[in-house]
C-alpha cells in the first residue's frame, strides 16, 4: 500500500546530491533499459539496470515492506478487546497476513542487493520512512473499521497497478498481496456496515471514525503531482503506472458511494459530483498536517518506532537460535562429506 515517497524535499535534495554523477550519466542514456521498460518486459534480479533504478525500487519496496510490519501495531493494539471471538481471529488472520506481506516485500527488496538487516536497521534508525497513515491512533473498535475499509481500499487502489510495476519480483509478489487486502478491506467494510446499522451509539462511533480516517487516507497516496518530485521518472520505468492526482480520484470516486450504502457521511462539505468529469470534485487536503507526520511529529510516530525497536531486542534469542541452528547444520554437512 505504502509507496509513496515519504521524504522531504530536503531529504530528496541531499540523497541527489550524494548520487554519483556516472550514475545520473547512464540512467539518462541507458536507452536498451528503456527499451526493455516500453516493451513491457519485466526486469529480473540479474538484469543489467541503472543504479538508479536499483536504488528508487530498493527504496520502494523496503518502505513498502516497514509500512506492512508497522501497520500491525495499530491493530494489535485490539485482539484482546474485539467485541466477540470471531471478530478476534479474523483480525489475528489479518495481522498475520500483514506479517507476511512483509516477508515478501523484503525477500523481494532484497533481489538488489540490500540485506533484509541493512533494510531493519534503516527503519529502527528512523533513516527509512513507512506509510504516514501507521502513525494516527485507533482509539475506538470502530477505527479497526475504518483502517481495513479505508486504509486497506486505499492501498488495494495502489497496489493493483503494481502487479504490472516494471522489476519482476516486486510485481509476483504484489499478486497474492492483493488478493489478501481485498479480503481486509471486506472486512473492515463489514465492520462499519454492522456499527452504521446498530444503536444510535454504534452509528456515531463509525461516523467519528469515517471523520478521523477520511483525510489521512486520502492523503496516503502522496504529494500532488505538481510536487511529487520523482513520480515522472517512476513512470517512465514503469515502476509507477498511474500517478498520485489519479490513484487518489479514483480512490475516491469508488469509496463515495460505499459511504452513501451504509448511511454514512463523507467529511467533506466542498464533496460534490462532477458530471462533466464523471468523478468527484472534493475540498483542499491539510499538507501541513502529512509533511509534519513525515517528519515525526505525528500523534504516534515515536510509539510506533519504540515498539518496532523494542520487539527486535527482544527477539534477538530468536535471531542467534536460528543462526547457531544454521551454523551447526552446515558444520555437520561438511564433516558428512
Amino acid at each position: 500500500m505504502y509507496t509513496t515517497d515519504l521524504r522531504t524535499a530536503e531529504e530528496k535534495a541531499k540523497a541527489r546530491a550524494s548520487e554519483p554523477k556516472d550514475m545520473i550519466t547512464d540512467t539518462a542514456g541507458d536507452a536498451a533499459f528503456q527499451t526493455r521498460i516500453d516493451n513491457d518486459e519485466f526486469i529480473e534480479p540479474k538484469d543489467e539496470m541503472p543504479e538508479a533504478y536499483r536504488k528508487t525500487l530498493t527504496r520502494q519496496i523496503s518502505q513498502h515492506a516497514h509500512s506492512e510490519i508497522v501497520g500491525m501495531l495499530p491493530e494489535g493494539n485490539w485482539v484482546k478487546r474485539a467485541p466477540s471471538l470471531r471478530r478476534k481471529l479474523i483480525l489475528l488472520a489479518k495481522i498475520q497476513d500483514e506479517a507476511g506481506h512483509g516477508l515478501y516485500l523484503y525477500s523481494a527488496a532484497e533481489t538488489l542487493g540490500t540485506s533484509r538487516g541493512e533494510m531493519v536497521n534503516a527503519l529502527h534508525s528512523g533513516r527509512a520512512k513507512y506509510s504516514t497513515i501507521f502513525n494516527y491512533p485507533t482509539t475506538t473498535w470502530a477505527d479497526i473499521g475504518a483502517v481495513g475499509w479505508l486504509v486497506d481500499g486505499a492501498a488495494i487502489v495502489n497496489q493493483i497497478p503494481l502487479c504490472r510495476t516494471s522489476y519482476g519480483p516486486y510485481a509476483r509478489a504484489m499478486v497474492r498481496v492483493c488478493k489478501e487486502e481485498s479480503f481486509h478491506q471486506r472486512q473492515g467494510f463489514e465492520i462499519m456496515a454492522a456499527l452504521a446499522g446498530g444503536t444510535l451509539e454504534q452509528k456515531r462511533m463509525a461516523q467519528d471514525a469515517l471523520n478521523r480516517w477520511w483525510w489521512p487516507s486520502i492523503m496516503m497516496f502522496g504529494p500532488t503531482d505538481a510536487e511529487s518530485s520523482n513520480s515522472e521518472q517512476s513512470m517512465a520505468w514503469k515502476i509507477k503506472r498511474f500517478s498520485n492526482d489519479e490513484l487518489r480520484q479514483r480512490f475516491i470516486d469508488q469509496t463515495v458511494p460505499q459511504a452513501e450504502a451504509i448511511g454514512l457521511k463523507i467529511p467533506d462539505p466542498d464533496l460534490k459530483w462532477n458530471e462533466e468529469r464523471q468523478s468527484y470534485d472534493f475540498g483542499p487536503l491539510n499538507w501541513d498536517e502529512f509533511w509534519a507526520v513525515v517528519k515525526g511529529d505525528g500523534v504516534a510516530n515515536r510509539d510506533r518506532l519504540e515498539a518496532r525497536q523494542d520487539a527486535y531486542s527482544e527477539g534477538a534469542w530468536v535471531r542467534e537460535a536460528a543462526e547457531a541452528y544454521a551454523e551447526k547444520q552446515a558444520n555437520a554437512a561438511v564433516a558428512a562429506e
